[in-house]
């Protein structure tokens, strides 16, 4: 019986379900990165990447964990953006601000931040991606408290195994908007 044990196995080993996990997460927020029309391997959608049901519903809480992190790292990097030199590195005007007591609070502000970063980092294991979730992503769910993604079934199976397949994307970009209809008015006659 499997009694509290929770997650697919998804066909594979321990190890290997968590790099298959991390690499999913690695392409959705990779997708979010600048790229020209014409480049080869350019999403046609970006925050979106088509996968199974399944690997798509094991992935989800994972990325809601990222933006959660990216999300809460917000707060400390405009506290510490305040605190900030506007000076140029390695000028006098830096090194002064650099031996000042403003920039240990500048250094308190800004460590919250850095060990989210980390902690991003340690899950997922690509700078790049980390950098997209924090510059990016993070803002722009400053204002949500939770469900970033959403998964939508697709009603074609996969060629080959007939798997079931789905869209994973962020919310807010690729959003539906919904259209009152008119309701005509009757006149009340005199």
């Amino acid at each position: 019986m499997r009694h509290r044990r929770t997650g697919r196995k998804l066909g594979r080993n321990p190890k290997h379900q968590r790099a298959l996990l991390r690499n999913l997460v690695i392409s959705l927020l990779m997708t979010e990165k600048e790229f020209d029309a014409k480049e080869p391997g350019a999403p046609q959608t970006p925050g979106r990447i088509v996968t199974t049901l399944e690997k798509a519903k094991e992935v989800r809480p994972l990325v809601e964990k990222c933006v959660t992190l990216a999300r809460k790292a917000q707060k400390h990097l405009e506290a510490a953006k305040l605190l900030e030199s506007s000076a140029d590195r390695g000028t006098s005007q830096w090194k002064a601000w650099r031996t000042s007591d403003q920039w240990q609070d500048w250094n308190k502000a800004i460590s919250p931040a850095l060990a989210l970063r980390r902690r991003a980092f340690q899950l997922l294991g690509n700078k790049e991606a980390v950098s997209i979730l924090f510059d990016k992503i993070g803002p722009r769910f400053a204002d949500r408290d939770g469900g970033y993604t959403r998964i939508l079934r697709l009603a074609k199976p996969r060629l080959g195994d007939a798997g079931t397949r789905a869209i994973l994307e962020f919310v807010g970009k690729n959003d539906r908007s919904k259209r009152k209809s008119v309701v005509p008015t009757v006149e009340a006659e005199e």
